[in-house]
């Protein structure tokens, strides 16, 4: 293996993931003694996305806001339930990744619904760049990671997307995410690419 990928550099999801342990641990534990299998966990998670858009779609910002930051957590909860009861699976992992997908893309298409009823197009086409943003980023990583290079790199990977968007939704200013998300989220795409332009010409 090349030195490149060997030197996996430290995201602040990363770093989130690692101060929230002692928090996310015993609730997890407490999750599984209630006989609530990780993959329920998971779809319940998008489940709330979708209500969410609902309010989104109908120009509610802030309760979509509030639902997601209630229902986002559940990304960090299902892959520490698997583990503590030693079954993390590839078809876990793998319906983790789509289902993370699908409640990206489905309050995406909540302010999209939106916007066209309002007939903004400039923010319709954020929304557009945003979305390529935030599909791009774990495709790079993706892609990568299936040709033995490493991608985990960039200024906007999936929770610096929620911790931008939530609150901009909560105090009804969601254009202001829009505009970070489709200009940061590309840019992040293209930090992943030249990261495994580096290790591949290394």
């Amino acid at each position: 293996m090349n030195q490149v990928a060997d030197k996996k550099p430290k995201t602040f999801s990363d770093f989130v993931r690692l101060a929230l342990k002692d928090v996310v641990e015993p609730l997890a534990a407490f999750v599984n003694r209630l006989g609530i299998q990780p993959n329920t966990v998971t779809l319940a998670g998008l489940a709330g996305q979708i209500v969410a858009a609902y309010f989104v779609a109908n120009g509610n910002m802030t309760v979509g806001g509030v639902i997601i930051l209630l229902t986002a957590p559940f990304d960090f909860l299902d892959g520490t339930m698997a583990r503590l009861r030693g079954e993390p699976t590839s078809f876990g992992a793998f319906v983790d990744s789509v289902t993370d997908r699908y409640s990206e893309l489905v309050v995406f298409g909540g302010l999209l619904w939106y916007y066209i009823s309002r007939q903004d197009w400039l923010a319709c086409m954020l929304v557009y760049l945003a979305v390529v943003g935030s599909q791009m980023v774990p495709y790079v990583r993706a892609r990568a990671e299936s040709l033995g290079l490493e991608a985990k790199v960039g200024v906007l990977s999936r929770l610096e997307r929620y911790i931008v968007l939530v609150p901009a939704l909560i105090f009804n200013r969601p254009i202001i995410a829009l505009w970070i998300l489709a200009v940061l989220g590309n840019f992040t795409a293209f930090q992943r690419i030249y990261h495994v332009r580096k290790q591949a010409l290394s």
